[in-house]
């Protein structure tokens, strides 16, 4: 029989934390499925479409979030979980669907993104199955059952894509990235074209200090960048920021021991300002417990993406049509970086993730072997 969706409740909360833990054990490495204070915030707070799936009999079996946030038109598909006893009756799409037809009903989103785990191909089936479009991968960016991979995919709403600010000329080492998404999400960047990488210019390292105090941090990111437009990493909360002691830049980060991983959500005054120090900063978050950075930037940000390239990130993803500013979209693209060696072979990667995993494969190779070894 047909099991019956309905919004989260408050009451629901102790039955969800028990349907996460069947789910994913103790490996679950996102609050919303085990803080029952976060997960009330969400379910009254306003700022998330969450759908519960309960059987006739009146077990709930099922959920799906997707999150938003005030002043961003863009969501994340979150907390997708179906209890182990009705995986295969397609509630796992079901719940997507309706989820997401929810949050784009309410007109307040031009997109919602997922990062999906490839554990198995189910769930990239899911999404693709309503509408989500593959956009890249994230090699280790996640601690669930070990060191994860996750596949990034995000579904428009109408008429978004179809307004997209074209961006004329990328680092060479982007354009495997940017022939994949070509294919993948079916946008043209035929007319962006590669150019050389200039050398970096030599910049001083002064030495650097990562401070983790969360509300200090949120109190500081504030007031460098007062308002929506000034800052964009969306649904990511700075809780650390790595400053250099000559004050030359304060670079905010959501730092997640739990999950291994670190955004660097944003820099002061801007992403270039971190030439010469992000080994330092690599150095820094990996004592602090990530293994994975990632930062987020403008494709047309050609100087900030050299002085990132130059330090080892590797183009994982694209996001194109990703910010709106004044009724265009701006694309953006994710760097990511890892200290821990990647392993693919339990990786399921799915035909339409495959021009990635070639994509990311090819600028690694690039940036981290010896010329002549490549040519062999």
């Amino acid at each position: 029989m047909t099991a019956v969706l309905s919004p989260a409740s408050v009451q629901d909360i102790a039955e969800l934390r028990q349907l996460y833990f069947d789910v994913y054990g103790h490996g679950y490495p996102v609050p919303l499925g085990s803080d029952p204070v976060v997960m009330r915030g969400l379910i009254t707070g306003g700022c998330a479409h969450w759908l519960t799936a309960r059987a006739p009999g009146g077990d709930l079996v099922g959920s799906a979030v997707v999150l938003t946030e005030p002043g961003n038109r863009i969501g994340k598909l979150v907390g997708l979980a179906v209890h182990p006893a009705h995986r295969g009756t397609g509630l796992a799409s079901r719940l997507t669907g309706a989820v997401c037809d929810e949050a784009f009903g309410t007109g307040l989103l031009d997109s919602v993104y997922a990062t999906v785990r490839l554990v198995t191909e189910g769930p990239q089936q899911v999404v693709v199955r309503n509408g989500f479009r593959p956009l890249g991968l994230l090699p280790n960016a996640v601690e669930v059952e070990g060191c994860e991979t996750l596949a990034l995919f995000a579904r428009y709403a109408d008429g978004v894509l179809e307004r997209r600010v074209p961006v004329t000329s990328v680092p060479e080492r982007l354009s495997a990235l940017l022939s994949a998404a070509s294919r993948g999400v079916r946008i043209d960047y035929a007319r962006t074209r590669s150019a050389p990488c200039r050398a970096a210019a030599a910049a001083e390292a002064a030495p650097i200090e990562l401070i983790a105090a969360p509300a200090f941090v949120r109190r500081r990111f504030l007031e460098l960048f007062p308002t929506a437009d000034d800052r964009f990493f969306p649904l990511h909360t700075p809780n650390a920021v790595v400053v250099a002691t000559d004050g030359r830049f304060e670079a905010y980060a959501d730092l997640d021991p739990v999950a291994g991983s670190c955004a660097l959500v944003a820099v002061h005054p801007r992403p270039s300002a971190v030439a010469g120090a992000l080994e330092a900063l690599i150095a820094s978050v990996t004592r602090a417990g990530a293994d994975y950075v990632e930062a987020l930037l403008p494709l047309a940000d050609t100087d900030a993406l050299e002085v990132f390239l130059a330090s080892g990130f590797v183009p994982s993803a694209v996001y194109p049509a990703m910010r709106r500013l004044h009724e265009r979209f701006h694309d953006y693209v994710v760097l990511s970086r890892t200290s821990r060696q990647i392993d693919f072979r339990t990786t399921a990667v799915s035909p339409l993730l495959q021009p990635y995993l070639g994509a990311y494969l090819s600028a690694w190779t690039t940036t981290y072997l010896p010329l002549h070894e490549v040519s062999r």
